[in-house]
Parts: C-alpha cells; structure tokens; sequence
C-alpha cells in the first residue's frame, strides 16, 4: 500500500464578475476548470450569467508538501458550448504554490482574468479562496490485524465495489464535459499512457480501496494509482523540480557557505580545527587546554576535563606575522597545600604555513589527524586537529574564532536580521448601547459627552466625542461609525483593548478586549466584514456595563510603509495570497573600505575604527562582521536578495562597532557611531552588468558635512525574463487598496512612523541586537523634521528644473529678434509646413524625440551616482541653521512660549519642505527621462517614439483629436479607479530625491 497523502489543497471556486460574453447573445455560461500537479476537476456550468457564483469547492492531493511552493495553480474559465455555437476561452488565472495559506488564514481573493494569447478578448475577474489542510495519517498498527486474518475477502471486495463506481464516474463525464475540439484533445493526451498489464490491474484493484467521494467528479483521474516504477519516476520528477526555477534557486544559495563570492575577492585565511588531546597517562582528570600560536597571536581553548574541544579557528594570513604554527597541550594541576593552579606542558608540535594544504569548497572538508606531541618531560601524548588554508566561503567560517573581529564576540559576528511582517489592523467603531453610567438621575441631568479610546500595544488612538442623551442627538445611543487604523506586527499583541470613556467625569464607562490573532483577514474592499457586539466590562464590581458594536478586520490588501517614501525598498502587500512571483536577483559585494578616519581612542593614546557594514533591501537587513582596529578593513562578504520591484532602493551603511565593549562600571554598552551611507536604486542599474565602484562616505554633524572615508560596493541586478521586468513599469507602484481606499496624508504619516517604531523595537530585542540609532539611521526617520539645509536644497531642486523652461523661452526669444537668422528662416519654413500638413506635427515631433534620445545613450551616466553634497547643500548652511537641524522635537533652546512657537513653524516648514521636494522630483523624472538615467524606462519611451510615429503617419490627425476629446470626456462608468499606464510609468521614474543627505 502507498503512503496516505497527509496534507490536501481545497479551492473554493466562489464567483466571477464582469465576463465577457462569448456565446453570440450577450451572455455567457460559464464553468472552470481546475488543475494542480496533475489533477483535475470542474465546476457546474452557470447557464446565461455574466457574473456567475458556483460556491464550490474542489479538493487535491498534494503529493509532496516540500515541493508544494514550486506547484503552479490554474484555473481556467470556459463558455459552455450548449448554449452557443462554439465553446470559447473566457480567462485563466494562475497562483504560485508559495502564495497557499494554511487552513484558517484563507481570504477571498478576486484575481483578474488573464489572457491566453495577445490576440485574446478577456475581462472580468475570479474569487477564489485557497487553502491548504494537513491530516494526520491512519495509525497502521490497527489496520494491520483485520487484514492478517482475512486478506483474500477483504482485498477482493474493495476492488469489486470499486468497478461500479468507476462506472459511473465514467457515466458523468460523457454527460458533464463539454463535446469542444480542446476538451477532446485533453481528453486524448490524458488518455495517452499505455494501458496497465494484466498483472498490474489487480495491484491497482488492491490499492484502489474505499475511493473518495468527491461531489465534483473530475475530469482526469484523481486517485493516482501508482506501480513501483511510477513511484520512481515520481520521486525523479519531485528531485528535479528543485532546479526548475533559476531565481530561488539563486535565492536559496546566497548562503555564505554555497554562494560563489564571485563579486568579491577570496581571502586567504589560516583554519586550524582542535578536535581533542590523548594523553599517555589516562589516571589524570586534571583540566586540559590547546594553545596556538602563530607569530605575536596566541589563542587557547576553554579549559575541560574530558580533553574535547571540537574548535575552529580562523586567522587572517594577511595579518600573519609568522611563518611557523605550534600547537600546544597543557593541563592545570592544583595541589593540594596551594591555592594556585599549576600549568604542565604535554607537549607541542609544529607546522609550517608553506607546506599546509589549500581547500576550497566543494572540496569536502579536511579530516582531522592525530598528531605526537613533543615534550621533554613527558611522551606519548597526542592532540587530534586538522590544519589547511581557505577563505572566507569555507563552511567552518562562520562559527569559527575569527582573529580580524576579536574572536567569538557575538556583537562582532555576521548576522542576518528580518524585520517583522506588518498589517493595518482597522477598527470601525459603530455605536454602544445600554450604557451604565451610574445613577440615573445625574446621567439624564448632565448629557455627558463620550468617546471611544482603542489601544493596541503602545499605540493608543481616539475617535470623535458625542453626547449622550441630549435634544440634538437623533439617536438613543452614542453613534461614531469612525474609523481607527493601527499597525500590527507578527507575532500579534494578544488583545486590542477598546474602552468608552466618560469626557464629563474623565471616568471609564466600560472596556473590552478583542482577540488579534482570531480577527478576519481580508485583501481587498470587496469582502465585506462582519460588525459584531462586545460587551463592557467596567471592573470587578461592574461586569456589565453596556455593549459596542465594532467592525474589525486585519488589512492584507496595503503595504504598511515602514521607511521613507523616496527610498522605499518594499511594495509588496501584507497578505501571502496576494504575492507575486520575483522578476530578478539583486547580488551585492560589500568589498572592503579605504581611508577611514578614527571615530573613537583606544586606551586614551591612538584613534581607532571598527567598522562595520548594514545593508537593507525589503525586509531582509544583514550587518557584516566587525573588523576592529582597522581603517582599511576588507570584508568581502556576499549577499542576494529577491527584486519584486526594479524601481526600489537599496541602502548601505557604516558604522562604529560600540556595543561589543560594556562599561563594566555602568553596566552599558556604548552606541555605535555613523560613519556613512549610500543608496542604489535598482532601476538605474543594467541588468546582468557587474557595477564595482568606490563611494565617498560623508555624514552630517553639528560642526558640517564630513568625509569619513570610502567603501567599495559590487552590484549586479539579474533578471531572467525581460517581459515581466518592463510589464512592472505598467503597472501601479502599491497595491490596488491604496487606490481604492487610500488612507489620508496625515494618516499615513503617524502609520509610517509607527512603523517604523515598531521595527525598531523589534530589532534592538534580536541577539545580538541591532541599536536604535542604526535602525533609524537606515530608515531616515527624521526626514519629516524641519531642515534649513534641506529645504534650500528643494528649492534649488526647482529652480533646477525651471531653468529649462527659461531657456526655452529665451531660445524663442532669440527667433523672434532675429539673433540667428538661418534659425528664424529655418523656423518660417517649418511654419509653412506645420500650416500646410497639420497631420506631420505629431509624427515629426516623436520622430525627433526619437532621434535625440537615441543620440543621447552614448552619453548617458554610467557611473553609479551618489550622496551629493552639493546637491544636498551642505556647504552653504551656518552653524545655527545647522544646529536648528541637529535639534530635537521639540525644541530646548528656549522658553516654553518660544518652543510653543518655534515647534508650530517647524512643522509647518517641514510640510512645505515635502511640497517642495515633491514638486521637484516631478521635473527630474522628465529629466531623467530624457537623460538616460534609467535605461529601461528610457528604452521603453523610445520604442513608444517610434511606434507612435509610425501609427501617426497612418492615423489622422482630427481623428485623433476627436477620439482624445471623447476619451477625455467619457462617462465614470468607463473610467476606472486605478491610475493609468502613464501615470504609472511616470512615478516609476528616478529623481534625485534618493541623493539627498
């Protein structure tokens, strides 16, 4: 008997909406057909319904839960060819394996139809709800014993009852599926395998036992019978699954220890592993430990009683200042009269650094020797150890003792941290009622004015205040319907606290408690939220005090932005079923750095640095391990992430390792210092093309901008299908909620905060921790203070871009006055011509676009650019305007009436600050434009200047005239919500906002 398949995967096939009529009287009759690793199945068919609702759910075995995420999920949509001449393909949707939840997460989601060829007329969209189960299998020892004693009975009669059933299975089909050209063909290849022998059948027959009853019979046979040969085909096909998609697989290797650390450099280090010592006298229980010493290096091992240590350690050989290893045994002897311990050497042996062996993996790892001890005093002992030469991708390096970051320090060692998935949690507060607001009399007299107060975590928000009980108020019972949207992160605060506050006697009227993890989850507006009653409970003496009646539901369908909006490096929405497959690799080389400057003293006599490196791309942040006491460190380490986004950043910091020393006096450890930053955005780069370029570190302080140094980055952005690349240029930059239920600009500002606060708080409680000022620091959370400097720089920014315009109008200027006289006779030509063949204006002046741009892309940038400093103005700014930057909010440089004043100018120049860089990011994305800053955007515009050119010539000019005046006119029900295709390309295309310091 074949192993039972202890997980299932249920599709509930809910709804469709807005088909496009295929049966040539205006209708549809609509059925699906669903298929998963092999199996099939279908829906009924809903006759003459454009928006038909089956409600159905199918079930499928998943044959291997490990390769279930690399499954691929199609649902496809058909017109029954009853009804009509033909049956017709209405669309398809197809969902990734790694977009399924498990049982109890599932949501409705609607996915838009999708076409089978360019050619194809589709519309419409499909609900659908997909989940997955796991079952536990039958325990074997209980059915074991009834077959022992009547195997042949008992094996006989599944098969007998299997044939009827079969039969009517069989029966089903012929009247069910459609009699369409395509069915058939499918129908056909399914039935192409041999037909099982005489000695198979009856195997089959045994294995087929009790069948499943399924309410949708499928169209391909779902009950996989399989004979020893197919089993192992199988497990061949599940094997080679793995190597089926180059972008995880990639992915999946950016491991230190599989990656081929082919954008950085291979450092030579010195691996020496102590396994354990033997000594010649076993009576001896006394402590024993390994000393290595290499040149001025020495290094020993903890000292233990059963002689094994099992300790790699890993010396850097540019460091080196030896040719010769020795490794040494000693034991710590305590008599019985002295206090003290006595060390005793059992021996030593040396190597030398000339002769040691290289490994590099995949070599397999080096076995470890027993190696004689030479001693004076005492033979016969032997250490176990293996020593060899490799490099940083060697697999013992990460748990290794590293002599270039102090050791086994764990505020020094890589590591690789994620933030935490964030949701909108949004609560409507409807109404309360029954109220217990003490005695009735005072209650009636005063109309007291309510409010409701929700609390989740640390975030606490308000809604409205309302009167109860007066003339004014229609009704009987306080009514907000108000909406109160906070950020939950997982894992979820236990309970949303939700309480009715009393504005008259600043009292509680009442409090309950609304379980996060059990709250409904939905992606999109269209699923409509159950509202449901709680009831107060004002304390121990009052467990009843009225009920509120909320609506609450955690938002799967935004993306809750957690860093600045110009830097953003994530778009993607909370909610699994919505995600998407990845369009590329993002692979970056943190090589080393040069010229740093010293930040802190070392014993109060010299300056020293440890640097270290954070680098942050969607929610995945690695730190690279620290190399003290160096102001040229190397770290040439590598790392991958996934791009869902090519018009996304990355940031890249520096830092001073202060945490790794702790005041012992204090109990403290001191924060880590800044030493720079750079961004990249993605866009900007080509794909497949290595960038390995050096960029100046300059951070801001109270005295002025500084240059701390220079890093050396090596990027490479790889892609492996150019068409889903240039199809996210087209499409809008956040998920379809933030369109359709956009939140505030004042709302989503305190959200992002609060983000942002939450990822902080997240990280900084991580082992070893990630200090605040580093998160925030890479998150720009001050980018929303008031800033003399920066707000000077915006307004440059436009003036920057205005200047174009007024050079245009001095160039048409100069025509008119006859500065250039072939220009002007030039221009009265091109007059005539316009007046003379209107219908050349648009051809000729996207021909010419063309033209120039195609002349500008061998002068595009292709150096990567940079933190410009004299673009972000740091240069022109005093020291007080300067300092008005460093301080906090709210001000301590004045008297409280001030600082009331001060803080309410603050806040309004920063806004205006966000105007104005807004405003300029507009004018460079058409300079970018045209300037070959992003050479797909740019390629894209350049086919779209040809290929207008050409229709142009074909079209006429009043006909497009006319059809834009229509189209611009057109009624709302032909408009729809989301922004079109030349908005969106439009803000896809890089400013120099992410150049600004």
């Amino acid at each position: 008997m074949a192993e039972t398949c202890t997980r299932k995967l249920i599709v509930e096939v809910c709804n469709a909406k807005n088909l496009m009529p295929k049966d040539g009287q205006g209708t549809a009759s609509a059925f699906a057909t669903v298929d998963f690793d092999g199996q099939r199945r279908r829906t009924k068919t809903k006759f003459r319904d454009l928006n038909p609702e089956w409600d159905e759910k199918l079930e499928f075995l998943v044959h291997d839960t490990e390769s279930m995420a690399t499954e691929m999920l199609e649902i496809s949509l058909y017109n029954d060819k009853k009804t009509g001449k033909r049956s017709t393909f209405l669309g398809k949707v197809k969902i990734a394996g790694s977009a399924f939840v498990k049982s109890g997460g599932e949501t409705l989601v609607y996915y838009p139809l999708e076409k089978r060829s360019v050619f194809s007329q589709i519309k419409g969209e499909l609900g659908l709800k997909v989940y997955y189960i796991d079952e536990d299998p039958p325990a074997p020892p209980a059915e074991q014993k009834p077959e022992a004693k009547a195997p042949e009975t008992e094996e006989n009669k599944p098969a007998q009852e299997a044939k009827p059933e079969e039969e009517k299975k069989e029966e089903e089909k012929k009247k069910e599926e459609p009699k369409t050209e395509s069915n058939k063909e499918v129908k056909k290849e399914e039935e192409k395998p041999s037909p099982p022998s005489p000695q198979e059948e009856p195997k089959k027959a045994e294995e087929a036992a009790p069948p499943v009853k399924v309410e949708n019979p499928p169209l391909a046979d779902s009950e996989k019978k399989q004979s020893k040969e197919e089993k192992e085909k199988a497990e061949i096909v599940k094997r080679s699954e793995v190597a089926i998609n180059d972008i995880e697989l990639r992915s999946l290797g950016s491991d230190r220890s599989r990656s081929a650390y082919d954008l950085v450099d291979r450092m030579p280090f010195l691996y020496v592993r102590v396994v354990k010592a033997k000594a010649a006298k076993n009576e001896s229980k006394s402590p024993v430990y390994a000393k290595l010493v290499i040149g001025t290096h020495s290094i020993k091992t903890k000292s233990q009683s059963d002689k094994d240590w099992d300790k790699v350690f890993a010396f850097d050989k540019e460091g080196l200042n030896s040719t010769s290893l020795e490794v040494s045994v000693w034991t710590e002897e305590k008599k019985e009269n002295e206090e003290a311990t006595q060390e005793c050497s059992l021996g030593t042996v040396s190597f030398d650094l000339q002769e040691v062996p290289k490994r590099v993996p995949p070599d397999s790892p080096l076995a470890p020797q027993w190696y004689t001890l030479e001693s004076e005093s005492s033979a016969g002992n032997e250490v176990m150890l293996a020593v060899w030469i490799g490099t940083q991708a060697d697999e013992a390096f990460q748990e290794a003792w590293q002599s270039d970051s102090g050791g086994l320090l764990p505020e020094t060692r890589a590591k690789v941290y994620l933030s935490p998935k964030l949701w909108y949690l949004r609560l409507t507060v409807i109404q309360t009622q029954d109220l217990h607001l003490g005695s009735g009399s005072e209650a009636k007299v005063r109309n007291p004015e309510l409010y409701v107060k929700a609390q989740l975590g640390a975030q606490l928000f308000k809604t409205g205040r309302t009167s109860f009980g007066s003339a004014s108020c229609s009704s009987a019972n306080p009514t907000w319907n108000e909406d109160l949207v906070f950020v939950a992160a997982e894992p979820f605060e236990p309970f949303l606290t939700v309480t009715v506050e009393d504005v008259t006697n600043g009292q509680s009227v009442g409090h309950a408690k609304i379980h996060v993890a059990s709250m409904e989850r939905r992606t999109d507006e269209r699923t409509e939220i159950k509202s449901r009653w709680f009831n107060l409970v004002g304390g121990e003496t009052k467990p009843y005090t009225g009920r509120i009646h909320v609506r609450v539901c955690l938002e799967g369908g935004y993306h809750v932005l957690d860093e600045a909006a110009h830097v953003t490096s994530d778009v993607r929405a909370a909610a699994k079923q919505l995600a998407k497959a990845p369009i590329g690799l993002l692979e970056v080389g943190i090589r080393g750095a040069t010229d740093l400057l010293p930040v802190k003293t070392m014993d109060g006599t010299r300056g020293t640095t440890d640097a270290y490196v954070v680098a942050k791309y969607g929610s995945k942040w690695v730190r690279t391990r620290t190399i003290l006491d160096r102001f040229n460190p190397r770290w040439n380490e590598q790392y991958t992430w996934d791009v869902y986004d090519p018009c996304t950043v990355l940031t890249i910091g520096v830092f001073d390792n202060g945490r790794y020393k702790r005041d012992e006096a204090a109990g403290k450890q001191d924060k880590d210092v800044r030493v720079g930053k750079i961004r990249i955005r993605l866009s900007t780069l080509d794909t497949n093309r290595v960038y390995l370029n050096q960029y100046a570190l300059t951070v801001l302080l109270p005295s002025g901008a500084k240059k701390m140094g220079e890093i050396e980055i090596a990027v490479r952005f790889s892609c492996s299908s150019w068409l889903s690349l240039i199809q996210a240029y087209t499409s809008p930059m956040l998920p379809r909620m933030h369109y359709v239920k956009p939140l505030g600009p004042t709302q989503q500002d305190i959200l992002r905060h609060t983000a942002m606060r939450l990822v902080t708080t997240r990280l900084t409680r991580s082992e070893p921790p990630m200090g605040q000022e580093v998160v925030q620091f890479m998150l720009d959370t001050d980018t929303h203070m008031w800033s003399m400097r920066r707000s000077k720089a915006n307004w440059f920014r436009v003036v920057g871009c205005l200047t174009r315009v007024a050079t245009l109008a001095r160039w048409i200027e100069g025509i008119r006055t006859w500065v250039h006289p072939p220009t002007t006779v030039l221009m009265h030509v091109l007059l005539v011509a316009i007046v003379l063949c209107p219908h050349l204006v648009l051809p000729t002046i996207f021909m010419y676009a063309f033209l120039i741009l195609a002349f500008r892309f061998r002068c595009r940038q292709k150096v990567l650019l940079n933190m410009d400093s004299r673009l972000s103005y740091v240069d022109m700014v005093g020291p007080d305007e300067l300092d008005e930057e460093f301080d906090g909010f709210p001000t301590t440089r004045s008297h409280d009436v001030v600082r009331i004043r001060y803080d309410r100018l603050r806040a309004l120049g920063g806004r205006a600050q966000t105007l104005l860089g807004d405003f300029a990011a507009h004018g460079e994305r058409l300079e970018a434009l045209w300037n070959w800053r992003d050479p797909r955007a740019t390629g894209i515009f350049v086919v779209f200047c040809l290929v207008a050119s050409l229709v142009f010539y074909v079209v006429p000019f009043k006909v497009f005239a006319l059809g834009s005046g229509f189209y611009y006119l057109r009624h709302p029900r032909f408009r729809d919500d989301m922004p079109s295709v030349p908005i969106s390309f439009f803000r896809r295309l890089p400013s120099f906002a992410d150049q600004i310091l």
